[in-house]
């Protein structure tokens, strides 16, 4: 283990489970278990249980129009209950992180992030929140992600929960004595939840989850198969702080009719054009393409991979990646290694995989 990471409160349960652990986003984290194919078929057949302990919890308590002014979605307009999805900008218009705005009441606010930008994002609003009070809870905060078509019937009867939360909904329920937040919202395109406990019952949750039969751990390595499959973006890959909303395909994400930070240059960059054009696409035969691979068409060399995988579910390689704007592509294209490795595909559309239990 590289001293310099941090560890979840479920390290130990990894390391009891035989997982391989790897550095990700400054923290040391599971990568797989019993085998990322076997644990993205449980996440789409049946229920997975995943450490994302490693993100990062704000609360913020003040007036929504302090959060809707430094942030792309609108807060004032988020009910009680209710999250949403959106992004801090940085003040070129590119995207310094996504993250998910939880409303408690009227001026209470959850603000979730990714766990390798937390500290920026944390600065970030603390500049951008002029009034009001910001304080990080990450450390205090475990987040457990039950994943699969079953995952309703298992909090029902491992933890005698009977939720009937819609899709992006939350509540508070009693969870081992502890007042916890489950969330109906995940990002593996699946019927699922993510639990927001204190971290000492961490280890407790997880064990009693993985009391079900039905449940199988699952890694970083089977969730990135996950999300890719659903065409999810994943920060630090295919969005980043030179990537505007607009370019991601993420633009329905941005609430125009107010202000915040970052949308003078966003509008700008808008107005002059977008440099890159988001592409999916699906790869003949089971290679995977993998990130940074060039994109190829009509012998031009036109663009990059930003994620790439193997996709289970179709028996193909699946993909995302930038083509420089104004690019013509004529019928298929190459992805490239640079090398040896030469992938013909085909551009489609998102999500990649189209029948899932996501609104179920």
């Amino acid at each position: 283990m590289e001293t310099d990471m941090k560890l979840t409160p479920l390290y130990g349960e990894h390391k009891k489970l035989g997982a391989k652990l790897a550095p990700f986003g400054g923290w040391y984290m599971p990568i797989s278990y019993e085998g990322i194919l076997a644990e993205h078929r449980a996440a789409r057949e049946s229920a997975a249980v995943f450490d994302i302990c490693h993100m990062g919890e704000f609360m913020f308590r003040g007036e929504s129009q302090e959060l809707d002014s430094a942030v792309t979605q609108d807060v004032s307009g988020l009910a009680p209950g209710k999250s949403r999805y959106g992004f801090l900008l940085n003040d070129k218009g590119g995207i310094t992180d996504d993250l998910i705005i939880f409303r408690f009441d009227e001026k209470e606010f959850m603000i979730v992030v990714n766990a390798a930008t937390s500290g920026n994002d944390y600065e970030a609003l603390k500049k951008l929140l002029r009034k009001g009070d910001l304080s990080d809870i990450s450390a205090e905060t475990a987040k457990i992600d039950l994943q699969g078509p079953l995952s309703r019937d298992v909090l029902k009867e491992a933890l005698e929960l009977d939720i009937g939360l819609k899709y992006f909904n939350f509540a508070h329920f009693d969870i081992f004595g502890e007042k916890a937040l489950v969330s109906r919202t995940g990002y593996t395109g699946e019927l699922g939840y993510e639990i927001f406990i204190n971290s000492s019952k961490a280890v407790d949750l997880w064990n009693k989850l993985l009391s079900d039969g039905r449940v199988k751990p699952a890694g970083l390595g089977a969730r990135d198969i996950l999300r890719l499959e659903m065409g999810y973006s994943l920060y630090g890959h295919d969005i980043d702080g030179e990537t505007t909303p607009d370019e991601a395909g993420l633009d329905m994400f941005v609430d125009y009719e107010k202000e915040f930070a970052g949308k003078k240059a966003l509008l700008a960059r808008k107005a002059a054009g977008a440099g890159k054009k988001k592409i999916a696409f699906k790869s003949e035969g089971r290679r995977s393409p993998r990130a940074h691979y060039r994109i190829l068409s009509g012998g031009k060399d036109i663009g990059e991979v930003t994620s790439g995988v193997f996709s289970p579910s179709l028996s193909c390689g699946i993909g995302l990646g930038f083509i420089k704007a104004g690019s013509q592509v004529a019928g298929d294209i190459i992805i490239s290694d640079g090398g040896r490795v030469k992938l013909k595909a085909g551009i489609t559309e998102t999500p990649f995989l189209k029948e899932t239990t996501l609104r179920n």
